[in-house]
């Protein structure tokens, strides 16, 4: 099997095995109390732009300062509008966050990098090939902005 092979069948299964992996992790991620999970994964509480049906939908992240960073990868970011406050659960508790989609190539890179260094893991969920360097090749990167990846920079609104 050529590597486009196996990366066109990784495209296919991943998302089918995300799903699955979905509805355990939304009912730990939805409990009131702080799980090992909670450091890395936060529950959004998502309306339906169409439907106002609501979703739970369990989402990576690192914080970075005063704001969240997660990867905007799957169809549940279209849902975002930045004008509209979402429900998130972290860490077993309520926040409210606006999301800011972060499709700049430059800044997308610069996050990516801050992710990255926080959460190793992220390369297997955002499986962009790297530069000599070690950062995204800008090539691939400009491929996957083109077809809707961004980065979601969620600014949490105070607690009252």
């Amino acid at each position: 099997m050529t590597g486009t092979q196996r990366q066109t069948l990784r495209r296919r299964i991943q998302p089918k095995l995300m799903n699955l992996a979905n509805v355990p992790m939304r009912g730990l991620l939805g409990l009131p109390v702080a799980t090992p999970l909670g450091g890395r994964l936060m529950l959004a509480y998502i309306h339906g732009r169409r439907t106002g049906k609501l979703y739970k939908q369990p989402i990576s992240y690192v914080r970075d300062g005063e704001v969240l960073l997660t990867p905007g990868g799957g169809k549940w970011k279209l849902n975002l509008d930045p004008a509209t406050a979402v429900r998130l659960r972290i860490r077993g508790r309520d926040r409210v966050a606006r999301p800011d989609l972060v499709r700049d190539q430059a800044e997308v890179t610069r996050l990516l990098a801050i992710m990255s260094a926080a959460n190793p893991a992220l390369q297997r969920f955002v499986p962009l090939p790297k530069d000599a360097s070690g950062r995204p090749d800008q090539q691939a990167l400009a491929q996957a902005l083109r077809h809707g990846f961004c980065i979601v920079r969620w600014r949490l609104e105070p607690v009252d």
